[in-house]
């Protein structure tokens, strides 16, 4: 590639103690499919990240870790740049992954009884982290219309009376959604009218296709309200498997409830080689995201032009951001389970059913697209063809 990194490389990763692939028998019951599910990306990391990793190991003690400066510094200068936020060091935390941090905000701000609201269809920790510790699970859907997700303002103005945090994704897992400022302000408003903590997942926030900007919320709010910013470098850069995430918060009473509950459990994310990857990513990784974005751009173009002209009866919701794509089938007139076994079985795709994530994704299904293209559009021409045997 004129980029210089080759997306297009398939790289074999079986046996590798992956969940996307050596998990596929668990998730659909045969494991010769094309795993298109766990969202992380078939892709190296970059250069630069591999590299440090490299030069870590050869110091041969992995001992307890602190964090440094520089690990700091990385994460305040990649805000300032790419997404125009200007951040302090003390409103940051370093932890182990977003989702501990949901289960965690869940416990610091609410107690067993009391109401969180999330937005369904919706990543399906969001579920868990609310109903698995005791909090009453408020549902504020999100509306579809015209093929496109809003949020429904009037509904959550009447969650809210109750609640007390409400779990944002930001850009929104799985329906693609990216929140423009005046979504954002809108939220706002009810949140300060009802004095309501967010959390705010913002996982995805580097991964924008053109024609999008992300706003992180707490910007937006001038840095005064009580929001939890959750970012990392782990989807962006493909580490997931490192664990290393932050946690934002520019309000000191907020900040200080959240830090007691990862001391009470003595959670920490210093680790010699997900601190070495953090920096890396951050400070050298720039380059290789903008040739992923427009990679993947293309391979979202493609997918869409490929359905639209062979099999209209899977609708492509529009996604402004992150590799993942929703998949409308309920014209294909099938229950969720079958849809399920179609792909899986009969098409030999392995892709999350819609209902993982709310009673609002049945009819739906979530592709990852983060792999080579010839890999994606294999995917294609398998549901084309099982499509085609199933219908003659």
């Amino acid at each position: 590639m004129s980029s210089g990194f080759d997306f297009d490389h398939q790289i074999n990763r079986a046996a590798t103690h992956s969940v996307k692939y050596d998990g596929r028998q668990a998730m659909f019951g045969i494991s010769e499919v094309i795993p298109a599910w766990v969202a992380d990306m078939d892709f190296a990391a970059p250069p630069a990240v591999t590299q440090a990793l490299i030069a870590r190991a050869k110091h041969p003690i992995y001992g307890y870790t602190l964090f440094p400066d520089s690990t700091y510094d990385a994460l305040i200068h990649w805000m300032k740049r790419r997404h125009d936020w200007s951040i302090q060091r003390d409103w940051i935390i370093l932890c182990p992954g977003v989702v501990p941090s949901i289960n965690a905000a869940v416990m610091a701000f609410t107690q067993p009884g009391e109401s969180v609201i999330i937005q369904p269809p919706v990543y399906f920790p969001f579920f868990s982290a609310v109903t698995q510790t005791g909090r009453i699970l408020t549902q504020n859907p999100l509306r579809l219309q015209n093929s496109r997700y809003t949020l429904d303002f009037d509904h959550l103005e009447q969650c809210a009376k109750q609640a007390k945090l409400l779990l944002l994704c930001s850009p929104h897992n799985p329906v693609g959604r990216v929140w423009q400022p005046n979504e954002l302000e809108q939220l706002l408003q009810i949140a300060e009218k009802r004095n309501l903590i967010i959390f705010s997942d913002e996982i995805h926030a580097d991964l924008i296709y053109p024609g999008n900007q992300h706003s992180a919320l707490a910007a937006i709010a001038k840095n005064n309200a009580k929001i939890i910013t959750a970012v990392a470098p782990s989807k962006t850069f493909n580490i997931p498997g490192l664990n290393l995430s932050a946690l934002i918060i520019p309000d000191d009473s907020t900040r200080s409830a959240m830090t007691k509950i990862f001391d009470n459990f003595h959670v920490s994310a210093s680790n010699p080689f997900s601190i070495a990857a953090f920096e890396a990513a951050y400070q050298e990784g720039e380059t290789w995201l903008e040739a992923l974005l427009i990679y993947l751009h293309d391979t979202r173009d493609c997918v869409e032009a490929f359905l639209a002209e062979h099999l209209p009866e899977i609708k492509v919701i529009k996604a402004e951001g992150t590799y993942l794509l929703w998949l409308d089938c309920r014209t294909m007139n099938m229950t969720d389970a079958q849809l399920k076994h179609f792909f899986g079985h009969e098409a030999g795709v392995g892709m999350n059913p819609g209902t993982q994530f709310g009673k609002e994704g049945s009819g739906f299904m979530r592709l990852n697209i983060g792999a080579p293209r010839k890999t994606v559009l294999s995917i294609m021409h398998k549901i084309k063809q099982a499509w085609h045997n199933k219908n003659n």
